[in-house]
């Protein structure tokens, strides 16, 4: 399976990362630091369509299929060397402007995706609850029908984007009869709805420039025009846009594994210790090819489950064995490059420690990495998931 670039695509990357390096990665340890969100780096993010990737041009995107997608998010994470910000963009476009694109009417599209698209406006996905992560099935978030309203009652956690999002895609019950698939709907909400508020903002260690919290619904009332597809199909939509985040996602993880290597490489041609390069050291060069077959097995997982997101049934299989097998990739990656660094390794203005730290995170997101061996063995036919 040949996965060369076209001259668009090669154009693409080549664009996207000269312009992550010149605007993204000024101050980036002092943000990180900091835990701030460059709000200003995110506009210039929008301007650059990143934000609205796979979004028609008619709503303000850039058109471009999934295997396109997943090269420039690829892009982006080589060029950008503040994952918190990769992660922000990432979140946003996948799991709340794609699906609005692919299930929302037309009224919707018209009025969120330009703004969601430029950056002028910032999404958040809301489906994790304090009492049900990866358990989907026991949400507690419900919305009943009053008229031709909706009242939407819970608590959302670990959003990405929630302490500064402008409006919410929302999961909840409307049906306990049906479970998961018939039970659940997604919806539109916008912030300054009444009842509809952020709550506790959490402190993390990783990817500390995407904000994340919690979401809380009180007695939310929105119409029935905010309803994303149709009731009850909540559940698939949020399985489709997690299908788009596992694969394109991780295709960040690509750039930052190559951006990686590149570093090892580096340090390890340039570093003498004994007499010699450490790069002459069996150990050091080892680990070193390591990180390369890594990255190339990974980039193929991941390319293979981009180019299916749009022609294959089968793609939820392929979305999670790319992003297990990546994310993974990812951390043993970042751990090799601070044991090839040494102490500069754990030194913060390297950066390969905060790699470090981002890449757990990956294991984490998205569907756990244990989540993710529960779907494949269910597609082996070895799980009840």
């Amino acid at each position: 399976m040949d996965f060369s670039f076209n001259a668009d695509q090669r154009a693409l990357r080549d664009q996207i990362i000269k312009f992550a390096r010149k605007e993204l990665n000024h101050d980036v340890v002092e943000r990180d630091a900091a835990k701030t969100f460059p709000r200003d780096l995110w506009l210039k993010c929008g301007d650059m369509g990143l934000q609205g990737l796979t979004v028609p041009e008619e709503f303000g995107g850039a058109n471009l299929d999934s295997l396109t997608t997943a090269i420039a998010i690829e892009a982006l994470g080589y060029g950008c060397e503040d994952s918190g910000l990769v992660f922000a963009v990432c979140a946003h476009l996948l799991a709340c402007v794609t699906p609005i694109w692919k299930y929302g009417t037309q009224e919707q599209k018209e009025r969120y995706l330009p703004d969601l698209c430029s950056g002028r406006r910032i999404a958040v996905n809301a489906m994790t609850e304090p009492e049900s992560g990866s358990d989907a099935f026991n949400m507690r978030t419900r919305a009943r029908r009053d008229g031709d309203d909706y009242i939407i009652n819970g608590v959302k956690t670990f959003s990405s984007n929630g302490p500064i999002a402008d409006v919410a895609v929302v999961y909840a019950r409307t049906d306990d009869t049906k479970g998961y698939l018939g039970g659940i709907t997604g919806f539109l909400v916008d912030k300054g709805t009444p009842g509809f508020m952020p709550g506790q903002a959490f402190d993390k260690s990783a990817l500390r420039t995407c904000p994340i919290g919690e979401l809380v619904f009180e007695d939310v009332r929105v119409p029935e025009s905010a309803i994303i597809g149709k009731v009850g199909a909540g559940g698939p939509i949020f399985n489709q846009s997690m299908e788009w985040e596992r694969t394109c996602l991780v295709a960040a993880h690509l750039g930052k594994m190559e951006r990686l290597l590149e570093k090892s490489i580096d340090y390890a041609k340039t570093r003498s210790s004994f007499g010699k390069l450490i790069g002459q050291n069996q150990a050091v060069s080892h680990r070193i090819v390591d990180m390369k077959v890594r990255l190339e097995a990974a980039r193929l997982l991941t390319y293979r489950a981009a180019m299916r997101l749009e022609t294959s049934k089968a793609v939820g299989l392929d979305a999670s064995m790319a992003k297990l097998f990546t994310s993974e990739a990812l951390l043993e990656t970042a751990i090799d490059t601070v044991r090839v660094l040494g102490g500069y390794g754990l030194m913060t203005e390297y950066g390969a420690e905060r790699a470090l730290r981002d890449a757990m995170a990956g294991t984490i997101y998205s569907g756990t990495n244990d989540m993710q061996r529960n779907i494949i063995a269910g597609w082996l036919g070895l799980s009840s998931m």
